[in-house]
């Protein structure tokens, strides 16, 4: 599976590693995502996301349910 929220679409973003001789050579910053059960009441049952961070707080401040009609809406299958 692919190293992308559902939720806020971060992704790796490429970057460098500058050493103290400021030579640079190319690394990856990765999103902090994690695998996440959450009950959707609506329907009666667990679902699965994979979430960063900031989508966990997204989900805390507008509720599961308005971010589940928006992944539909967007043609998530959830």
């Amino acid at each position: 599976m692919a190293r992308v929220c559902q939720v806020t679409g971060k992704k790796p973003m490429v970057g460098n590693n500058v050493s103290h001789s400021n030579i640079k050579s190319k690394r990856r910053f990765l999103p902090n995502l994690q695998t996440k059960r959450f009950f959707y009441a609506e329907e009666d049952r667990w679902i699965t996301l994979k979430v960063s961070a900031d989508a966990i707080r997204t989900i805390n401040k507008n509720g599961l349910d308005t971010v589940v009609k928006q992944l539909r809406a967007d043609g998530v299958k959830i």
